[in-house]
């Protein structure tokens, strides 16, 4: 089995957690992306919502459980193939909650390219946009270094 450990620096990636875990409290209870559904009826649609719902907070507690007590010892994290995929699907659903509530001020452009004057945000912003960037690189190191029939390609 591939395996995937990166050192974080914790005194960076703590603040950024903080954001993570209250992102993660609103997202147990709703669709990172809603899902429209108007066409079905309302008992399948009420059951499609909550089986999309579990399978979000599966992933979601795929992320958090990186941050456990052994990477507060360590600083360690490790992607492999029994948890790259809820992972990439967790950073995906926490980025676009901070898109929608915290950087709605920033484009899509600055998003993905990253290249903002970081002086001249205020400090939530500040910390949204790096919590942005940091689960886009968690992804990117998925994707980069683990097998393509790990993340279902």
């Amino acid at each position: 089995m591939k395996r995937v450990e990166v050192k974080l620096s914790l005194p960076v990636v703590a603040p950024l957690l903080d954001v993570i875990r209250e992102l993660s409290v609103d997202l147990q209870k709703s669709l990172a992306a809603p899902q429209a559904l108007h066409d079905l009826d309302q008992d399948f649609r009420g059951a499609w919502i909550n089986d999309l719902l579990a399978s979000q907070n599966e992933d979601l507690h795929a992320l958090l459980s990186l941050f456990d007590g052994e990477f507060f010892t360590e600083g360690v994290v490790a992607f492999d193939e029994s948890n790259a995929e809820p992972i990439v699907r967790a950073c995906t659903a926490f980025r676009l909650q901070l898109r929608e509530r915290r950087l709605k001020t920033l484009s899509d452009d600055t998003l993905e390219t990253g290249e903002i004057d970081m002086s001249g945000l205020d400090e939530e912003v500040r910390k949204a946009f790096m919590c942005y960037l940091f689960l886009a690189t968690v992804q990117e190191l998925i994707i980069q270094h683990l097998d393509s029939s790990i993340i279902g390609s």
